[in-house]
């Protein structure tokens, strides 16, 4: 494979990450509520010197705010003017999209305008709580699938069994979102009134980011609930694509050849027909990862994690608009990254599909 063709994809998914980012940043900077509405309402912000009861002093403050997060630029390097006649000005570098993206070609994410702190001093630790979840629960529902995939597929005729229970529960489970499905495990799991076996008070962030046996067992404990919640919403999703395939697969000539060899069904299935199978299932790879930040969202809020997609939440509940920026770049950054590696496994995977830079 040409080394240039992996470093143009590469450019263009870094291109298009910037483009989703840019997109973002221009969208929320134009949204009619200020993220100085939210910082107001603290006064520790301003200190205790500063008073709010009146008008005066209260546009004097979010003046003296807005000047400080550099919210009384421009957002563009060209705008319009309202009123008639529609006229447009330009603004030079003297723009908040300039100065964010001199910022980002430096490294610096920027800073967070509820606590003034460096975007990636909180995105760091939250990050290496989400990272682990988000790689176990990838890895599981991948190992998990290929395991039910090649168990359903080698039913011969109707299901019997573990089979048909596990089809119907694959089938229930495509139809509960996310939300619903990590609250029922909420309730039956770490219910006092039914099964009290998991902690569900949250996790604090004073633990250690590493070290020590308690930090880890209480890490673990914690994470069951919310990995679980992840394995199952994208297991279905994973596991009945590539059972039909696998179905195809084993009708085909080879697979009766090998069988005919005195190969075992599993054998068969396993040695033969999952190499072929496995490619329609690099797509449905591909898409896991959207899925799972998604899904992390919402099991760091239901389950009180620190995470990156609880930060995540408070964040865009305050405006906390660096911070909602440098997580959407993130994300994007990991998806067109996935997508690249989906295209390199296509290519090892198939030499035919391999381009001929």
């Amino acid at each position: 494979m040409s080394f240039w063709w992996v470093f143009a994809r590469l450019g263009r998914a870094l291109l298009a990450a910037w483009g989703i980012a840019s997109a973002i940043f221009l969208t929320v900077h134009l949204l009619p509520a200020a993220p100085d509405e939210f910082t107001l309402g603290d006064p520790s912000e301003l200190g205790s010197a500063v008073s709010l009861r009146t008008s005066a002093s209260r546009q004097a403050a979010r003046q003296a705010l807005r000047h400080r997060l550099g919210l009384d630029e421009p957002v563009f390097y060209l705008t319009r003017t309202a009123g008639r006649p529609v006229r447009w000005q330009w603004h030079g570098r003297h723009n908040q999209y300039h100065h964010w993206l001199s910022l980002l070609l430096r490294g610096n994410l920027g800073y967070s305008y509820r606590t003034g702190q460096p975007v990636a001093a909180l995105l760091g630790p939250a990050l290496a709580y989400s990272i682990p979840l988000m790689v176990l629960a990838a890895a599981l529902a991948t190992g998990l699938a290929i395991w039910l995939a090649l168990g359903l597929a080698n039913a011969s005729g109707a299901l019997t069994g573990w089979q048909a229970v596990a089809r119907t529960l694959l089938t229930g489970i495509q139809a509960l979102p996310l939300f619903s499905l990590s609250l029922a495990l909420l309730l039956l799991l770490a219910n006092p009134d039914l099964l009290n076996l998991l902690p569900a008070d949250g996790m604090s962030t004073d633990y250690p980011p590493l070290g020590g046996v308690a930090w880890l067992a209480s890490y673990g404990a914690h994470l069951v609930l919310p990995l679980l919640s992840l394995v199952l919403a994208v297991l279905p999703e994973l596991t009945l694509p590539l059972e039909a395939t696998l179905r195809q697969e084993l009708r085909a000539d080879y697979a009766s050849t090998a069988r005919s060899k005195g190969l075992t069904s599993w054998q068969v299935a396993y040695r033969h027909a999952l190499p072929n199978a496995l490619l329609p299932l690099l797509t449905s790879f591909t898409g896991l990862l959207p899925t799972m930040v998604a899904g992390t969202v919402v099991v760091e809020v239901l389950f009180a994690l620190p995470g990156t997609g609880r930060l995540l939440a408070e964040a865009a509940a305050t405006h906390d608009y660096p911070l909602v920026i440098a997580s959407v770049l993130l994300t994007s950054i990991a998806r067109m990254l996935a997508l690249l590696l989906a295209d390199v496994l296509y290519f090892w995977t198939d030499p035919r599909l391999r381009p001929s830079l």
